[in-house]
Parts: structure tokens; sequence; C-alpha cells
């Protein structure tokens, strides 16, 4: 069965206003991403919203784990910006339980050319495939356990609790 991607938006989708330096959503990088790494797995895109996930509210957490769990999909990918994405997986978690779910993200905006979205985007997917039902989180080549890390701000990676 192919895997679903859900897109919220976060620092993978961010481009950058060269006039005034600010950041701003125009339209995902997915698909583009996913070409780039020549990947060959069947995978079906889906825009959700194009949001920084401090902005989040209640409400959008609670459409992405709706979709979740109305998908016909047994394997999803949430792109989620890094700030609250332990928030949206605790909702997802305690709304679908029969799936494997990993949500991910990039420190640095993909269009930058540095950003680490592509590695992380990557290891998503092969970990969706492998993981048994539940919910995850996968950045700086490891996945987490969504109740079992938190993002370290100070040094900008996700790390165990315990």
């Amino acid at each position: 069965m192919a895997i679903r991607i859900f897109v919220t938006g976060g620092t993978f989708d961010k481009e950058y206003n060269e006039l005034n330096g600010s950041l701003y959503f125009k339209d995902t990088h997915l698909n583009e991403m996913l070409k780039l790494g020549r990947c060959k797995a069947p995978i079906e895109v889906r825009t959700l919203m194009m949001m920084d996930s401090i902005e989040m509210t209640d409400q959008d957490r609670e459409l992405i784990a709706t979709n979740c769990l109305k998908s016909e999909y047994d394997k999803i990918i949430v792109t989620h910006g890094t700030d609250t994405m332990v928030e949206t997986a605790k909702v997802i978690a305690s709304t679908v339980v029969d799936k494997t779910i990993v949500l991910t993200g990039a420190m640095i905006p993909y269009k930058f050319g540095s950003s680490d979205g592509l590695f992380n985007l990557g290891a998503a997917i092969a970990y969706v495939q492998t993981l048994p039902k539940g919910v995850y989180i996968a950045m700086n080549g490891r996945y987490f356990n969504w109740d079992n890390c938190r993002k370290n701000k100070q040094i900008g990676e996700f790390e165990e609790i315990n």
C-alpha cells in the first residue's frame, strides 16, 4: 500500500524573501524533494495547511489527527514544524491507534540548499515502512517514540527524554 504524506508547513516549506529577509509560505517542496531523492516508494501527497507550527491551534492539530484517522492509508508521514511537533504527535496518538505515523520536519528551510529536510524526509519514508503501528518523530537520522523526545533548542536537535 502507498504512503500518505500530509503537509502542514513548517520550516520544511518556507521560502526566503531576498528583499526584506522574511520567511514565508508559497507551496510545498515535497514533490521536488521526492524527485531529487529519486524516491520510488508509492507516495500520495496532500497539503492540509501551510503554517508555522508555533501558530497552530488545537483545531489545527485536531484537523491533522482527523485526517490521519480517516485516511485509508495505514502508513502516514506528517511534515510539521519542529517547535510544536511533539504536541501534534500527542493529539494524533490519542486519536489514531492502528496506523504507523511518522512526523518529520527541518531546522533549515529546504530552499536554503543546506537543509536537513531532505535527509529527514528520506529517514521518515524508511521508518514509516518498517516501524510497528504507533506515532513517531523522525529527526536527525533517528526515530523517537512521540512521548519520549523533545526538541533541544540550545543545540537544535531532537533528543530522548529518558
